[in-house]
């Protein structure tokens, strides 16, 4: 986000995915242009986009190995991303998909950004993994999936972008970025596919608490529907800016969710109420630069 243009249009986009990645990007590519015709420049897609399946173990059936990796240019997913950002001329945040770690049995949940151009600008695998069981319910990440090692973030149109995937929203400590205030991030990402039980409890407060601690926009893509796996979704995707307040949000269904990230009131907040400089205690060693 330059000086000269203070503000940054921005999209949540909410699907409520499939098992067919066919009929998924088809969605996904209808909604990208959707959101770019209404002026967005960064769109954010849910976690699982091109895929949502019955169990852990289908993430495995349509992993694919990192483009960068690879021989070829058969990797569906990322070819997708790509592409559609480019043919949209839009900053793309492309949810999550599965690719094989080292051990063949095993993925990372990945989220992959692509710029205007369709070049890839940044990697980030997801650092905690989702584990919950309540007796009706019960859901491993770790059964398949391996832990990314480190936060990351970029500059995108939007300014200062920090990447985050669902689960990562519970844990605050990893959104602070302590002797780093240069790289206080503008703009959370999460893109996500909370339960229906857990989204409903948790959702919307922990995606406020983490705009008003880190006095930053939060951007929240959300998976949000009953899947044809038979898994409830609890959707509700929303843009929130830093002072807590929600601009923009859904319910459930295919949807776009529109704000504004303004760097003037921003700038404001932290003015105002300079609380990261406050901070005394870094809570993580290892997170910090």
């Amino acid at each position: 986000m330059s000086k000269e243009s203070h503000i940054c249009n921005v999209a949540a986009v909410q699907m409520v995915s499939s098992d067919s990645v066919e009929s998924n990007l088809e969605i996904m590519s209808e909604q990208v242009k959707l959101a770019a015709s209404k002026g967005a420049k960064l769109v954010v897609l849910p976690e699982y986009f091109a895929f949502m399946g019955t169990s852990e173990t289908e993430k495995l059936r349509w992993a694919e190995l990192d483009h960068r990796d690879s021989r070829d240019n058969a990797q569906e997913i990322q070819s997708a991303l790509s592409q559609v950002a480019k043919k949209n001329d839009v900053w793309l945040i492309g949810g999550t998909c599965s690719i094989f770690a080292k051990a063949r049995n095993k993925v990372f949940n990945a989220m992959f950004v692509f710029d205007q151009e369709g070049n890839r600008r940044a990697r980030y695998d997801k650092v905690h993994l989702f584990k919950f069981t309540n007796g009706a319910e019960s859901y491993d990440e770790s059964a398949v999936c391996e832990a990314g090692k480190r936060p990351i973030i970029i500059d995108s149109p939007a300014g200062k972008t920090f990447l985050s995937v669902c689960y990562d929203v519970r844990f605050p400590e990893f959104f602070r970025r302590r002797n780093c205030e240069d790289a206080s991030a503008d703009v959370i990402i999460v893109s996500a596919a909370f339960t229906r039980t857990t989204g409903k409890a948790h959702w919307e407060i922990l995606l406020r608490a983490r705009a008003i601690e880190n006095q930053a926009y939060v951007v929240a893509s959300a998976q949000g529907g009953k899947h044809n796996c038979g898994r409830k979704t609890w959707g509700h995707s929303m843009i929130i800016d830093p002072w807590g307040d929600i601009i923009a949000k859904c319910n459930f269904g295919n949807n776009i969710v529109l704000g504004k990230v303004d760097f003037k009131k921003l700038q404001a907040v932290r003015k105002n109420l300079p609380a990261l400089k406050h901070q005394e205690f870094n809570l993580r060693e290892r997170l910090s630069c």
